[in-house]
């Protein structure tokens, strides 16, 4: 065990010399590839070496990121949701030990073409829109039946249910699901009631996006989305907040339960669809690969993370002062 233990040790540590020679490089969420980009940027005209980011999704990230230690690993994954249970275990069973950095707040928008209806839309209008099965009042489940907008509330245009939105690897998914698809869901009393004692079944009911062409999965990269909805005003688009809000001379957010997509609400949570976005760091690769504690250190600086830092400016949402006192406080030690 030991014997083993030292090798492994001589094996990161043989690398040493070509790591430090080697660029920073980061994988994952689409969503903070932009603020991960600024950062990038920043500590570039520094006069440190350029980091490397690329845009692989949250799920995709992950996997990249736990599959091991060394020169052919990446030392950062963005997530625009906190890593699971399950890519905890991966991690560790490769020798890998995550260290969370939360860097501010992000929602997840509904949005369409300035040119389209923008919807006053509620959780459970937008579940039936795009699950793959819809509850029944007397128990049952059904394939979803809606075809139209003004099936689901006479209030909605007539016009052919058409969604773009990311894909089962996208952190973005993984929250929408968690915090509108299920909200939703759990509006039907028998599908809430059974929650805690059928897991899998609710998981099932309420978790399914539909497959028949109503959701289109467009990728992990946003920037797509948007340039499709500013060419089809009858579509609609989910993605996060700050993509909006770069974009607003082509797109509109829906309001959902009366509240707009604003910097203020995601800020003090009372838009429905808020989250928290994260960096992950590897353990074992600080002080292995040069400029990584550096990197962290400008990443959660008063200039860049702060309430009037850049990643503000570029559409995300700061941390409160205390909070990002404490992510510093334990991750720069």
């Amino acid at each position: 065990m030991v014997k083993s233990m030292i090798a492994a040790l001589v094996a990161v540590f043989a690398v040493a010399s070509v790591a430090e020679a080697r660029e920073i490089r980061v994988v994952g969420s689409s969503t903070v590839y932009p603020f991960t980009t600024i950062v990038a940027e920043t500590f570039a005209a520094e006069g440190n070496t350029a980091p490397v980011i690329e845009s692989t999704g949250t799920g995709g990230g992950m996997k990249l990121f736990c599959a091991g230690t060394g020169v052919d690993h990446p030392d950062f994954t963005n997530a625009s949701r906190a890593i699971k249970s399950s890519e905890k275990e991966t991690c560790a069973a490769n020798g890998v030990t995550p260290l969370e950095m939360k860097v501010g707040y992000d929602g997840i928008v509904f949005a369409v073409s300035n040119e389209g209806e923008a919807l006053e839309v509620t959780p459970r209008e937008l579940f039936q829109a795009l699950a793959k099965d819809v509850p029944q009042e007397n128990g049952n489940v059904v394939p979803n039946p809606f075809t139209t907008w003004n099936q689901i509330n006479p209030k909605f245009p007539a016009i052919k249910i058409e969604v773009l939105g990311p894909p089962p690897s996208s952190g973005t998914r993984d929250a929408w699901v968690e915090l509108v698809m299920e909200a939703g869901c759990k509006s039907y009393k028998w599908v809430k009631a059974i929650e805690k004692t059928e897991k899998d079944k609710f998981k099932g009911i309420c978790h399914g996006i539909r497959e028949d062409g109503a959701y289109v999965e467009a990728g992990e990269n946003d920037n797509l989305i948007i340039q499709k909805l500013a060419n089809n005003p009858n579509a609609y688009g989910i993605f996060g907040y700050s993509f909006l809000d770069q974009n607003r001379d082509v797109l509109q957010g829906s309001s959902i339960n009366g509240v707009a997509p604003t910097f203020e609400s995601i800020a003090d949570g009372s838009y429905p669809a808020s989250r928290a976005l994260y960096v992950y760091a590897k353990k074992e690769h600080m002080g292995v690969i040069a400029g990584m504690s550096d990197f962290m250190e400008l990443y959660l600086s008063d200039d860049v993370a702060g309430q009037d830092g850049s990643l503000g400016d570029a559409g995300l949402i700061p941390l409160p002062q205390n909070e990002l006192d404490a992510v510093r406080a334990n991750v720069l030690q």
